[in-house]
């Protein structure tokens, strides 16, 4: 188990971290500091125990520490599972560690303040740290797991069940903030044609191919799910009628136009859009419904066109 220190944060100007360890100070083998820095440990192993919401562990361990340790502000971030979790407010100062066990990575914790950190209170925080180690891991091994659940294997992006989950979070979400929602179904058109002429591993690369296109046409913002065979399924925050169907458009167009190859074969790629926009009594199941009788409009008017669902009175 260890904890180590990033070598670019070592070679920063002296009035960042690398002062902070030579600033002089009352030494961490006073028994004092020792007593407290353990008790505190112990407060923060049982604190830890109640939550596998990496957020929260994080949260909690900034209060625990500021008990002994006083501090302005503290960022946590792993790239592998895309968290990056800031609490409290910046600060000039900051002692930053790379978290460990064994061989593997945990992520990067930031703990920043309005003074510099002392070579005593640097000593108790790496103790402390120590007791943050394995409950993250455990957290992090189970975020790993619920994302993995969630997503598609084929296509890397979110399944029918993280859809379940989302769109009742999304759609309250939009109520809270008083803002628009809107719904996007894509279908890709005369997908079993493919399949039956090409086998089914083209018609995987295809639906592959179709993932990374509608990924490279939506917004950061956007929620992109494969609900099931050859439909996929964009959420769309903060938009509205006119906004909903530009970007369907811009997906349908995009598509046709994008050559797809696949072992040597050239697909002929287009879709079919159905899109619904979120109204004051709508569900889920309300608002996918709409969406789902737009794509069929949009299929029986000859495809390869978007269909947006007008408005129930």
């Amino acid at each position: 188990m260890r904890v180590t220190k990033p070598e670019t944060l070592m070679n920063k100007p002296l009035h960042n971290i690398a002062s902070s360890f030579n600033a002089p100070s009352a030494s961490a083998d006073d028994p004092i500091v020792r007593e407290l820095t353990a008790q505190r440990a112990m407060s923060i192993t049982q604190s830890l125990q109640t939550s596998l919401d990496p957020t929260r562990l994080i949260e909690v361990f900034s209060i625990e520490v500021g008990a002994l340790i006083v501090h302005q502000g503290v960022r946590y971030q792993n790239d592998d599972l895309e968290l990056d979790v800031k609490l409290g407010r910046q600060a000039p100062h900051s002692c930053t560690y790379n978290l460990n066990i064994g061989d593997e990575p945990l992520g990067k914790l930031t703990f920043r303040r309005d003074r510099k950190f002392n070579k005593t209170e640097i000593e108790s925080l790496e103790q402390l740290l120590c007791s943050l180690l394995y409950p993250l891991r455990n957290a992090l091994l189970y975020q790993d797991a619920l994302q993995l659940a969630q997503k598609d294997p084929l296509t890397g992006i979110y399944n029918r069940a993280a859809l379940d989950d989302m769109m009742q979070r999304e759609l309250s979400h939009a109520r809270r903030q008083d803002s628009s929602y809107a719904l996007l179904i894509l279908d890709i058109d005369h997908f079993k044609a493919v399949n039956d002429k090409y086998g089914h591993i083209i018609g995987d690369c295809a639906l592959k191919a179709v993932a990374n296109m509608i990924g490279t046409c939506k917004r950061d913002g956007d929620l992109l799910f494969r609900y099931g065979g050859e439909e996929f399924v964009v959420l769309m925050r903060d938009t509205d009628f006119d906004g909903s169907k530009l970007l369907a458009e811009r997906i349908c167009t995009f598509i046709e136009a994008s050559p797809c190859t696949c072992s040597g074969a050239d697909l002929d790629i287009k879709v079919s859009i159905g899109v619904s926009v979120l109204q004051e009594n709508d569900s889920p199941i309300s608002l996918f419904a709409r969406a789902d009788q737009a794509l069929y409009s949009a299929k029986r008017n000859g495809r390869n066109q978007v269909c947006v669902a007008e408005p129930t009175e």
